[in-house]
């Protein structure tokens, strides 16, 4: 008997200690996950409480763009937190460094030895929403570049200015222009000895998109692109390099640099200028504000309708603008306007879907050249990165997975893009050398995301190219001596005498590209006050637009440096338009 008690007892014990064990609580505390973003590691701080409940999350590194994955980090934050879960929507205009915000804070999770399951997430409440009108001069439709462009013009007549986006953050596709802005005649051109003049930078324009251009549109964009330059600099944005885009006769591609001289990113330099001026201002933003509608009066714009989470907005306005960009991000709709372009990655924003051509169209407006969809030579596929087409222009090369060149490298983006379709993997690399990465922030950035591969010779550059060394090495060398004599004898390039670089500096950098969608030419027909026209040849009073929602500037292929020019002169056209038909 005292044996089986003895033994029930141990058992007893022994059940004891293991339920225990499993009643064991949680303990919180602070963990720390990292993941690759779009430019950098991103390294988060998780607070989790002792009841499993994500209290607070720091950034601890992170060196995303500053006008798109550094502006999402916060929203992402607070997106987390409010759920108690990382099974939250990315913001759509930076969804890779979204997607890498949720993989280190689900590493954090992970490292407190929980599973993501275990976190309850908070149940969203059912919200209701509200009716509110507002009332403004002008409503602009869309936070990029033609948008807030139109914005400061129309404030600075006096006028009040609502700007709604569908985004969380401004920008749209300008904030992913990385080449520069195509104008003539401008100081900065004088100032550094560059002949050129309207005429020539008309003729380069309608030859680019093979005379399909509208070409008092074009006309327009050339004779306004220097002022348009002095309002840049009037709102502190400085485009005072003069480089040289594909199509072009001579340098007119403007471009930024920072306090060493080194070039920027034209698209994020100007973005945050853009908003902040147009703050300054009196513009008011309503951002994830999503307009469904252009409300109409017996033919007259008259505002437009729009919908956030929370809010139905009724936007009672004298003038409508349109700045809402083209369709390249809805793969769908380019593939029913241009089918051979299925299964192409595209270079354009999330948000970039035509929603502001189909409003247009449902009140009446014409569109044109609807299937004039450019692709871009030079694009990462694994994530649709833009390798700008100005390093090209400054000396760059491409050459196949054979390291032979098969190209000149500054024709029209078309006839590049077809080159490289026609090579062997549909493919190819572009090279730049140690000289050409001191002076560009833009090259850094490229390496600093990974997209460059280095190599401190040309062998070792071949070696992780996977081409033949000796090849690469005749390529370079013959690239070399080309450049000192200024004559391409192997494809005709003409600007040899000009360019900044030879690549005769090791080390040397490689990124693999090959085609993309990237700019949709056509869309909504305007005039050259940017009235919007509808099919009959006649305006729509009190709507109009400007940018990449329009059609006919740019014809069958538009030119490097042209959309930003684009959106410039004819946001300043349609803000200063819009501000005088108020007051009428």
């Amino acid at each position: 008997m005292k044996k089986y008690m003895k033994l029930l007892l141990t058992m007893l014990l022994t059940i004891g200690m293991l339920t225990g064990c499993a009643k064991s609580e949680f303990k919180g505390g602070t963990f720390t996950g990292e993941e690759k973003g779009f430019s950098s590691t991103i390294k988060v701080e998780v607070t989790i409480s002792d009841d499993k409940t994500i209290e607070s999350i720091n950034v601890l590194e992170s060196a995303e763009s500053a006008d798109i994955g550094e502006v999402a980090l916060p929203i992402m934050i607070e997106k987390v937190v409010a759920q108690n879960s990382v099974e939250v929507d990315a913001v759509s205009t930076a969804t890779i460094t979204s997607d890498a915000f949720l993989v280190a804070v689900t590493k954090a999770i992970e490292a407190a030895g929980l599973k993501v399951t275990d976190l309850k997430a908070k149940e969203a409440g059912t919200v209701e929403k509200k009716a509110e009108t507002l009332e403004a001069d002008v409503v602009i439709i869309g936070a990029g570049g033609a948008g807030m462009t139109a914005a400061i013009t129309a404030a600075n007549e006096g006028k009040s200015v609502i700007i709604i986006e569908k985004a969380p953050i401004v920008g749209g596709n300008t904030s992913r222009a990385t080449g520069g802005m195509n104008a003539a005649a401008t100081k900065y051109q004088e100032e550094a000895g560059i002949e050129d003049s309207v005429e020539l930078f008309v003729e380069d324009t309608m030859k680019g998109g093979y005379d399909k251009n509208n070409k008092e549109l074009v006309q327009t964009l050339a004779e306004q692109s220097a002022s348009a330059i002095d309002f840049l600099d009037s709102i502190g944005a400085h485009l005072s390099d003069v480089g040289k885009a594909g199509g072009a006769s001579t340098n007119r591609s403007h471009r930024p640099v920072d306090e060493a001289g080194k070039i920027l990113s034209v698209g994020s330099y100007l973005v945050p200028i853009f908003e902040q001026a147009a703050k300054d201002n009196n513009v008011t933003f309503y951002m994830e504000t999503e307009a469904t509608e252009i409300l109409m009066n017996e033919g007259t714009a008259v505002g437009v309708k729009a919908s956030s989470a929370d809010t139905d907005y009724t936007i009672n306005a004298k003038a409508v603008i349109l700045a809402t960009g083209g369709f390249g991000g809805n793969l769908e709709m380019v593939e029913s306007y241009k089918p051979e372009l299925k299964g192409y990655v595209t270079t354009n924003a999330s948000t970039i879907t035509g929603d502001g051509i189909k409003m247009a169209e449902a009140v009446g407006a014409n569109l044109v050249d609807m299937a004039e969809i450019q692709i871009h030579p030079t694009v990462v596929q694994s994530n649709g990165a833009l390798i700008t087409e100005s390093l090209r222009g400054d000396g760059a090369i491409l050459v196949n997975n054979e390291g032979n060149r098969f190209t000149n490298e500054v024709l029209t983006r078309d006839v590049v893009s077809a080159n490289i379709i026609a090579e062997e993997g549909s493919a190819a690399w572009l090279i730049v050398d140690q000289k050409m990465f001191d002076d560009s922030n833009v090259i850094q950035g490229y390496v600093n995301k990974g997209y460059m591969l280095k190599g401190d010779t040309v062998a070792d550059l071949a070696k992780v190219m996977e081409v033949d060394e000796a090849a690469l090495q005749a390529t370079l060398d013959n690239w070399v001596a080309m450049v000192k004599a200024g004559e391409d004898k192997d494809f005709g390039r003409d600007d040899l005498a000009t360019v900044k670089y030879d690549l005769s500096t090791a080390p040397y950098y490689a990124v693999k590209i090959a085609p993309g969608v990237h700019h949709t030419m056509g869309g909504v027909e305007i005039n050259t006050n940017t009235e919007v026209m509808n099919a009959s040849g006649e305006v729509i009073p009190g709507l109009y637009a400007a940018g990449e929602v329009t059609g006919g500037v740019h014809g069958g292929n538009r030119l490097g440096g042209n959309a930003v020019a684009d959106i410039i002169v004819f946001g300043r056209i349609a803000g200063q338009n819009a501000a005088t038909y108020t007051t009428k």
